[in-house]
């Protein structure tokens, strides 16, 4: 049984920038969780997650061996550190956002036994 829940339930998320090009790494916590983000966590849904913020283009990177994908977002930062009039000119609250809104479909196996998530599970089978 999956349920739909947000991404970070199952990864956290490392964020940097240069100019107007923000990354941010997405990271599993388990390797069960790994192969759902690989296969679900495309360029373009991170794309549409950052289009309201000017975001043009979206690259990704695949680190199997951190159970690890970086994403390089092009035009997110509205101009980059000395240009932007954004409260958080660096992107570093992006990658919460990111971790936030990616919503897939999430299995139990793949969420850590001390995550509050596991009650979601718990709740269905009552």
């Amino acid at each position: 049984m999956t349920l739909d829940l947000p991404v970070h339930a199952i990864a956290h998320a490392r964020a940097g920038d240069k100019g107007d090009v923000s990354n941010i790494s997405l990271i599993a916590y388990l390797d069960s969780g790994w192969d759902t983000i690989n296969e679900l966590a495309t360029e373009k849904k991170v794309l549409d997650i950052f289009k309201h913020l000017g975001a043009t283009k979206v690259q990704r990177y695949e680190l199997p061996k951190l159970n690890a994908l970086n994403f390089v977002i092009e035009n997110a930062l509205g101009g980059g550190v000395n240009s932007s009039l954004r409260l958080d000119r660096h992107g570093k609250t992006l990658s919460s956002h990111l971790l936030h809104e990616l919503i897939l479909p999430i299995s139990e196996d793949m969420i850590p036994s001390n995550s509050p998530y596991q009650e979601k599970f718990k709740d269905t089978k009552s």
